[in-house]
């Protein structure tokens, strides 16, 4: 029986914790667990996995290096969490990571720094395939993960953070999070904060959930929406928290449903039992969520501060 990949790789990632620490990298900082082949660059430890399925173990450091996935199933995985980071170089002029396999695993690694003279620099560029990313922080760039359009394919975000993210005065426009036209998007447990510009989750899925995680925009500066479902959505949002700050650029709503367009039905949409408030010092009022869709969404249970409105339709 074929073992999925995100099992295989939790599997992997237990045995190594159970075991001796990771040996020292000297000169070749990347390992391929299957293999135990060690490499100099991220490159040449993807291409040797190949079309195949594989686990890259990081070792602690600061990289100036980038790599683009082009088939199989790889999991990229920091040795030690937070302690492996890539430090802006860019493959492709588009991000850190450049993933179009069938499947990408990337675990415990920091991205920074991430701009490309477009706008649209990333950590990760997620061209085609499932991605799980988890324990993972994306800091002081332009978007954390920007995707292309994948519908038979899902997205899953858990216990990372997005911090300092989104338009800079060197690029056009970009935001925290930006989601194509995926089958699904699922953040699980996170954190965007420290907003710099554009929206901090911005998704075209027709399947969303984000549940667990806090959008705190206290520190923000010309930000728009904490979510916009551009397209509309089906899904879940739920017991999160939502802090709108003083230096809004739009600051209108917090949950935007098709503002952009009706092009996937929002019936059904639940947004309930989430903590919403204005942090201090705000005088502005606002909305909790604004639907320009042509369904009615559930919002409920949620818990509201003073100058917030539950829910605005055109």
């Amino acid at each position: 029986m074929t073992i999925p990949f995100r099992l295989a790789v939790t599997a992997i990632v237990a045995a190594a914790c159970a075991g001796p620490g990771a040996a020292q990298s000297g000169a070749a900082p990347y390992s391929v667990q299957e293999t135990g082949q060690r490499f100099r660059t991220l490159q040449e430890a993807v291409s040797a996995i190949g079309d195949g399925a594989g686990t890259i173990y990081i070792a602690p450091g600061r990289y100036r290096d980038c790599a683009v996935q082009e088939a199989g199933r790889v999991a990229f995985i920091a040795e030690q969490r937070g302690t492996a980071t890539f430090d802006g170089e860019m493959c492709e002029g588009k991000a850190a990571l450049v993933l179009r396999g069938r499947e990408s695993h990337v675990e415990g690694l920091v991205f920074q720094n991430a701009r490309v003279p477009d706008g649209n620099g990333a950590g990760i560029r997620m061209e085609q395939g499932n991605l799980t990313v988890a324990w993972t922080m994306f800091q002081n760039g332009q978007c954390g993960i920007l995707s292309a359009n994948d519908p038979g394919s899902t997205i899953r975000i858990d216990h990372s953070t997005f911090s300092g993210l989104g338009k800079h005065p060197d690029g056009t426009g970009a935001h925290s999070l930006y989601i194509g036209e995926y089958g699904a998007l699922i953040v699980t447990n996170s954190r965007f904060e420290r907003g710099t510009g554009g929206h901090y989750l911005k998704s075209r899925a027709p399947r969303i959930e984000v549940t667990g995680t806090s959008f705190d925009d206290s520190r923000g500066s010309a930000t728009n929406y904490a979510i916009d479902l551009s397209a509309g959505a089906t899904g879940r949002i739920a017991g999160n928290i939502f802090v709108n700050g003083r230096g809004k650029e739009n600051y209108s709503t917090m949950i935007a449903v098709a503002a952009e367009g009706v092009h996937n039905s929002s019936a059904g949409l639940v947004v309930e039992n989430n903590d919403v408030s204005l942090a201090p010092g705000v005088t502005y009022e606002t909305v909790f969520v604004g639907n320009w869709s042509d369904d009615r969404l559930t919002v409920r249970g949620n818990r509201l501060g003073k100058g917030v409105k539950a829910e605005e339709g055109r």
